[in-house]
């Protein structure tokens, strides 16, 4: 993976407009929290090959983290704090964020085939 581009990014988006895609969407503090704070919590979130299609993707940020916002025609899929990306050779757009540590903190990543569970 390396640090996101956004507008190679949003142009990678824009190739999954209008088509059915797969997403995985990802989001953890894990154990991360608990190993070092006995009082935090632990939270996260996870979906693995959600069929969807969106008419529209953006992302933004600050050149240091990202969001991307995937519109429905019923609601949004949206993911925050996107540090890095890669377009893989099964031309599946892979996105995540990592804290300073290297530890991953989301994941969004779409793909017109299913991802292997």
């Amino acid at each position: 993976m390396k640090p996101i581009d956004r507008n190679n990014v949003q142009n990678i988006l824009e190739e999954f407009c209008d088509k059915e895609v797969y997403v995985h969407l990802e989001t953890t503090n894990g154990a991360y929290a608990s190993h070092f704070d006995e009082k935090a919590y632990n939270v996260g979130a996870y979906i693995r090959n959600a069929k969807v299609n969106f008419s529209q993707a953006k992302i933004v940020g600050n050149d240091k983290t990202y969001r991307t916002g995937l519109k429905m025609d019923i609601g949004w899929i949206y993911a925050e704090g996107l540090t890095d990306y890669v377009l893989d050779s099964e031309n599946r757009l892979l996105m995540a964020g990592h804290d300073r540590e290297g530890r991953l903190m989301v994941s969004l990543e779409i793909s017109e085939t299913p991802f292997n569970h």
